[in-house]
């Protein structure tokens, strides 16, 4: 097994954010490129047997994390900046391992190029946020179906090609529900195989669609990404490929409620606001004003906010990793709001977090019930996940005192120097290092 390389020392267990809130922000932030996207395409890299080069790669815990899963397989990844050299050819390990893999669900997307590459995997089951069960059932039926021997044995997915040529067989598949990860597992083995594949019930999300151009762009034959049913018609090989990540709508929404929050009018770019239309709607129901222009920026121009119900829902709904962002945010406007979490069942920790800032949530079952309070006091916080994290630093922005969060391992996996983002923009935050 090839050793892999230390995690970066820039993602440091023992440091604490601190913001001071009541800053009022201005200017303009650069939004990264999309993690969900440059995970799932780091992953599809592994289709070609050549070279790829990825742009507009965000700097994320997450990213050194694939990377390390990926160089345990024998490939070689140089980083310069935001782009990532990876150099497929030397190919030859499929047991990925499980100290890395337990660290990072994405992970798991490598089981299909492996398999349909290599024609063997054998991968651990993932980790990641604990927000929900989000089993890997539909990820294994999928791939039985184009007839790969799948079968799990003390926790590591075993899976191989039965027949001649090691190559996968094209069939139509159903998915019971539209997982996104899934969807690209399954469409990255199909784009090996023998014959055409059909996935129905498809994931609809845009990081779909840019694994979907990633592929293509290396020569795959794939049709109806970002529809409900994807066409995929195996070809022999891959080639090499120049590709840039989207940006990254999570971030841009992030920052968008972070004006909302603070009544402050601020700018992103570069954005894509098509795949912010659920965020935008809700805000603009609030009382918010949002200017798109056509240089991919968005502005927005807080106003009076108004409470409003939200149900998170696959896309285009409105997305599940901005539930606690706009948790956050109507804990202090005015009235009541219910948030009803259907994706994943335990996405719900950070209400107890809020509730120490002051806030007046009540939760019963999947359903929060906020009722907005005038003003959040600063306050000793835990990051439990990645957006409870963002949301957590929000309320922090907008509250009155000092609010001191720990936990920024969970931040550091999915948000680009936010941090440092926000002090631009005006925000008292600083990354301290306590426990010398």
């Amino acid at each position: 097994m090839i050793q892999a390389p230390p995690l970066s020392l820039a993602f440091d267990q023992n440091s604490v954010l601190q913001i001071t809130g009541k800053a009022r922000l201005s200017g303009s932030v650069k939004i990264s490129g999309a993690k969900n996207s440059a995970l799932a395409i780091m992953a599809g890299a592994l289709l070609c047997a050549d070279h790829c080069r990825l742009t507009n790669v965000p700097s994320l815990l997450d990213i050194e994390r694939m990377s390390q899963v990926l160089t345990s397989l024998g490939i070689k990844i140089t980083k310069t900046g935001h782009t990532l050299e990876i150099e497929t050819q030397n190919l030859q390990q499929y047991d990925a391992p499980y100290d890395l893999v337990s660290q990072l669900r994405a992970s798991f997307f490598i089981i299909g190029p492996l398999l349909t590459r290599l024609g063997i995997a054998r991968i651990p089951l993932p980790g990641g946020c604990a927000i929900g069960a989000r089993p890997v059932d539909l990820h294994v039926r999928g791939l039985q179906s184009m007839g790969a021997d799948v079968h799990i044995e003390h926790g590591v997915v075993h899976a191989y090609v039965k027949g001649k040529g090691n190559r996968l067989k094209g069939t139509r598949i159903y998915l019971d529900y539209p997982s996104v990860g899934a969807t690209e597992t399954l469409m990255m083995a199909a784009t090996l195989a023998d014959g055409e594949t059909t996935l129905e019930n498809a994931a609809q999300e845009p990081e779909v669609i840019d694994l979907a151009n990633f592929c293509r762009a290396m020569g795959a034959r794939i049709k109806g990404a970002g529809t409900n049913t994807i066409s995929i018609d195996g070809v022999k090989s891959l080639h090499a490929v120049e590709y840039e990540i989207i940006p990254d709508r999570i971030e841009a929404g992030t920052f968008l409620v972070a004006g909302a929050i603070t009544q402050s009018a601020i700018t992103l770019s570069p954005v894509i606001p098509e795949h912010l239309t659920a965020v935008i709607a809700k805000l603009e129901a609030m009382g918010a004003k949002i200017i798109s222009t056509e240089h991919q920026s968005l502005s927005i121009i807080p106003g009076d906010l108004y409470p409003i119900d939200i149900e998170t829902m696959p896309y285009p709904g409105f997305p599940t990793d901005m539930q606690a962002q706009f948790m956050a945010l109507l804990s202090i406007v005015p009235g009541n709001s219910i948030i009803s979490e259907t994706v994943f069942e335990n996405r719900l920790h950070h209400v107890a977090e809020l509730n120490r800032m002051g806030a007046n949530i009540r939760l019963k079952g999947n359903h929060a019930f906020i009722s907005g309070v005038p003003q959040l006091s600063g306050a000793p916080v835990m990051a439990t996940d990645l957006r409870a994290s963002a949301a957590l630093v929000l309320a922090g922005l907008a509250a009155e005192g000092t609010t001191t969060m720990q936990g920024l391992h969970h931040l550091d996996r999915g948000y680009d120097h936010l941090e440092g983002k926000l002090r631009s923009l005006g925000a008292n935050i600083h990354r301290i290092t306590e426990f010398q």
